[in-house]
């Protein structure tokens, strides 16, 4: 984590985030994706892709599809891409969710659900990058990360355009772009997974404080087989 970029102006880290956003495209063209979850931080993440590209967003869009979402994202995603005129992909594990009992094994549940697909998607598309929205103060496991990684199975350059904003950041940009968002943030979500490992939670204590305990005990791991 860079401490000095944490305490930019929001104005300079869109700026920073929109240098990353244009140095990907110089460096790899068409062979990109993005992860959308229809949270706030991918919505942030497809607000500056458009605003770095005249209002486009160049490049594919990947959606997971576990069984599991609520309805409420799910319409949302589907709604932004009607609006935002984006390829929308949806990636889904069809054989796992034959036999998977959702949630019962967190680790598994998000790796054959979550990792799986976006591992296989990366192959069969040929990319060479995969941008993804997480934050370094978001949650511990990412608190290392840079914007530039390479990740070697498959091979592909995981970008992280935003990880230098902090959560308010996040939502003084959507209010200053008067971005759309999801409703489940105005009913008490702080952020949004999988609705059976997610439930309401207040202003106080940790950001992803509504998630399942579990899964937040391994979400280092699960990133190391690919999970964002």
């Amino acid at each position: 984590m860079d401490d000095k970029l944490m305490t930019m102006p929001l104005e300079a880290k869109e700026a920073h985030s929109s240098k990353i956003i244009r140095e990907t495209m110089e460096k790899y063209a068409g062979d990109i994706a993005i992860a959308f979850s229809g949270g706030k931080d991918s919505t942030t993440l497809l607000h500056l892709v458009r605003a770095a590209f005249e209002g486009k967003i160049p490049w594919k869009v990947f959606t997971l599809d576990t069984g599991a979402e609520f309805k409420e994202i799910k319409e949302f995603i589907h709604k932004m891409a009607v609006d935002w005129d984006f390829e929308l992909i949806t990636l889904r594990n069809d054989e796992a969710l034959k036999t998977i009992e959702i949630a019962k094994d967190k680790a598994e549940c998000c790796y054959l659900l979550k990792a799986v697909p976006i591992n296989i998607a990366i192959k069969e598309y040929g990319l060479k990058a995969l941008l993804t929205a997480v934050r370094w103060d978001e949650q511990e496991a990412r608190i290392n990360e840079e914007f530039f990684t390479l990740r070697d199975s498959p091979p592909h350059m995981r970008i992280q355009p935003i990880l230098h904003f902090k959560e308010m950041d996040i939502w003084s940009y959507i209010k200053k772009y008067n971005i759309p968002y999801c409703e489940l943030y105005k009913r008490g979500y702080r952020s949004i997974d999988c609705e059976p490992c997610t439930r309401r939670h207040g202003t106080e204590g940790a950001e992803r404080g509504g998630r399942d305990e579990d899964k937040e005990k391994v979400v280092k791991r699960l990133r190391e087989m690919g999970y964002f």
